[in-house]
């Protein structure tokens, strides 16, 4: 089963479709007419179509358990044919793709056995996709690529050599898996001037994205919120606030953070945590939504998906 802990829940929507073709035009009749066995064998489809859909997990192990919050299972009879189809909505980690395939081949499974007495050429139509929404596909947008980004680790025993550095690295990997492609890095001690310099410099050189990594506790030398908060021209408080409620769900520890957000002439600038935990989990709890903000400045809607 795939690791769904680090996804963020967001709405998801699915449709799919099916169907079955009949030999005669008369079944279909009957179907409408409630005429088969005296038994609404529309309702009997739907009805197992819904239930299927809820129960998912239980037929493919694999599907993690989305709660279905929305179901619908709506026909369309031709003259030799109904077509299926299931919408289903969730707030979850993961989508409901497969409960909406399993909604319609199950529904068109049940068709097929309450007609097939009375109806000797029925056939079943391939299940498919026809509609999905939501997760991090929603937030990719194109452009990304072209945007200039620095990553800088604050920290005196990894700037001294006596550490290795991850958290900036995992920084830095989850920038290219966004789309980043231009991606500066670099390391300096947890010095009030340096940290300052850095991000006058890199500003003035039109980087679209700072992110410090280090810094963000309560120790004496944890100072690059209390640095970098002075430069910026707007704090935006709910990019750390998301990212604080993100960690808050992992460890008790992550209220403990102090990381500001905010634009410092064109550029975002962040000042996430040091760990390489911490780091790691800000920048799934952020990314890729946070890039949104590059469209914003040039006009983009919010609700253009």
């Amino acid at each position: 089963m795939i690791d769904i802990a680090h996804r963020l829940s967001s709405l998801y929507k699915a449709v799919a479709v099916s169907g079955i073709t009949v030999g005669h035009s008369a079944t279909i009749s009957a179907i409408r007419n409630r005429d088969v066995s005296s038994e609404d064998v529309l309702a009997f489809a739907k009805a197992a179509g819904l239930l299927a859909a809820k129960r998912t997990h239980e037929f493919i192990p694999g599907t993690a358990m989305a709660p279905v919050e929305f179901a619908d299972i709506r026909f369309d009879l031709g003259e030799k044919e109904i077509r299926i189809e299931a919408e289903m909505h969730t707030v979850y980690k993961s989508g409901v793709e497969m409960q909406a395939m399993l909604a319609v081949s199950v529904a068109a499974l049940t068709l097929f056995d309450m007609i097939r007495l009375l109806d000797d050429d029925v056939s079943i139509l391939p299940s498919q996709l026809v509609k999905v929404k939501g997760g991090v596909r929603d937030y990719m947008e194109e452009g990304y690529e072209k945007l200039r980004a620095l990553v800088v680790v604050c920290s005196d025993t990894i700037s001294a050599g006596k550490k290795e550095d991850k958290a900036g690295k995992v920084i830095v990997e989850s920038l290219q898996q966004c789309g980043l492609t231009d991606i500066q890095y670099t390391i300096i001690p947890d010095e009030a001037s340096q940290i300052q310099e850095k991000a006058k410099l890199a500003e003035s050189e039109g980087v679209d994205l700072i992110i410090f990594t280090g810094g963000t506790g309560l120790s004496p030398r944890d100072v690059s919120p209390d640095v970098i908060a002075p430069l910026l021209d707007r704090e935006i408080p709910g990019v750390m606030e998301a990212a604080r409620s993100y960690g808050q769900q992992r460890t008790p520890y992550a209220m403990l953070s102090r990381g500001v957000a905010g634009m410092m002439g064109k550029s975002l600038v962040l000042t996430l945590p040091g760990s390489t935990k911490g780091a790691k989990e800000s920048m799934e709890a952020l990314f890729p939504a946070l890039l949104h903000i590059f469209a914003v400045r040039i006009g983009a809607r919010h609700d253009k998906k």
